[in-house]
């Protein structure tokens, strides 16, 4: 009996000797891998593959699994149509017109509002480039109404730097508040800019500009035309026989004759904050541009030497008051 059992075990070995035993022509189609024999992996190769189905999953992935089908819900504002009320509104503080709710607008407005009000600085960065940028000191221990006392100081208009930046942010203030275009780099070139600073009360390396007088070289201007010819001008019943006027101002009454007259001084900005007003800045800065714009050569307003272009209420009773009516008009 054990022969016989030698004898089948010895029948199988042989037939799974033989399956083995390919023939020498390659088959047409690669032997798959279930085909091939089992390679034992290296140990190092074993010990990683276990370290890392031992580790547990990340939190992130664990959270990205929790939040999977989690929308995050936009927040949402409720908006109302107001049908009996304008959106658009008027500062009775600095005459600006804005969109209420336009965060452009509003923004705009409060600084545009709190330079009216307050006027801008000039502060130690200005004083450094005092040689660099030309500035000039017309006069210091000026005296005001209220008591307070300050300086004149002058420079070119088309100066750069940190004196540069603070006088285009300055323009483009009074441009705003006299709803005026912006000035040319060829009149800024022809200009010099005139300031009034006072002593901060916060800070003692820091003064307020108190008012700006931007003073142009010109070539002619336009006479004012008086009371009597401006009323004519107006009335439409009278009889005028002589050459029409222009109207600078109809509101005010403000008229000019066409003819062009030889005028060497022209005032293209005045702006005074609304907090430094009726203390006598303007008279004082438009009388040192009439004394130091051409050196050596004091010019006399009364004479018509002097000329403003196209005033705002407020500017035409400065010119009035200042010029005693010798003022005359001129276009930019």
């Amino acid at each position: 009996m054990s022969s016989k059992v030698k004898h089948t075990y010895g029948s199988k070995k042989a037939s799974i000797s033989r399956s083995y035993s390919a023939p020498s022509i390659p088959p047409s189609s690669p032997v798959s891998d279930e085909a091939s024999p089992k390679q034992k992996r290296p140990l190092q190769e074993q010990s990683n593959l276990s370290l890392k189905s031992s580790q547990p999953p990340s939190k992130r992935a664990r959270t990205s699994l929790k939040n999977k089908g989690i929308t995050k819900q936009k927040t949402l504002t409720q908006l109302h149509f107001c049908i009996d009320q304008t959106v658009l509104r008027a500062c009775p503080r600095c005459g600006l017109s804005y969109t209420k709710g336009a965060p452009d607008d509003e923004s705009l407005h409060r600084t545009h509002c709190t330079r009216i009000q307050k006027g801008m600085e000039w502060g130690r960065e200005e004083e450094k480039e005092m040689v660099k940028g030309g500035i000039v000191q017309v006069s210091s221990g000026i005296r005001l109404k209220d008591g307070k006392r300050g300086r004149i100081i002058y420079f070119k208009a088309d100066a750069g730097g940190k004196i540069g930046q603070k006088l285009n942010s300055l323009l483009e203030t009074i441009n705003l508040t006299l709803s005026s275009p912006p000035l040319t780099p060829e009149i800024l070139h022809d200009s010099k800019a005139y300031l009034f600073l006072l002593p901060s009360l916060i800070s003692s390396n820091r003064e307020k500009i108190a008012g700006c007088v931007i003073a142009q070289r010109i070539s002619t201007a336009m006479a004012i035309a008086s009371s009597a010819e401006c009323e004519k001008a107006i009335d439409p019943s009278s009889e005028n026989t002589a050459t029409p006027l222009i109207a600078v101002d109809s509101s005010t009454g403000l008229f000019c004759h066409p003819k062009p007259l030889p005028t060497p001084l022209g005032i293209s900005r005045l702006f005074v904050p609304s907090s430094h007003r009726r203390q006598g800045v303007a008279r004082h800065l438009l009388s040192a541009a009439a004394e130091t714009f051409i050196h050596g050569c004091p010019l006399d307003p009364t004479k018509g030497q002097i000329a403003f272009t196209q005033p705002t209420g407020d500017g035409n009773a400065v010119m009035m008051g200042w010029g005693g009516g010798g003022v005359r008009i001129y276009e930019d």
